[in-house]
């Protein structure tokens, strides 16, 4: 049989994703590589936390096929999407 606790906190230790779906976004250069393949990715959907980082499928216009990469492999290219209004 299982108990739930009452009153209980909701945990907050599963990261939450950074970037947002339809985003563009850049990898990180590992070690001084350069990238081979196109440079900047959109991001195509949000998958669940692998090893503590969120994870996405990203594609770019140069590939014919989709990444999946952890977080923490990212980083923002140009401007934030920040609800329906892009920075400007």
């Amino acid at each position: 049989m299982i108990r739930f606790q009452q009153n209980a906190r909701p945990r907050t230790d599963t990261p939450s994703h950074l970037f947002a779906i339809g985003q563009t976004v850049r990898m990180k250069s590992r070690g001084g590589l350069l990238l081979k393949t196109a440079e900047l990715f959109e991001i195509k959907s949000r998958l669940p936390v692998k090893d503590g980082s969120p994870q996405y499928r990203i594609r770019s216009d140069q590939e014919t096929h989709e990444r999946v990469t952890t977080e923490d492999n990212l980083e923002p290219a140009g401007n934030p999407v920040v609800g329906n209004n892009p920075a400007a």
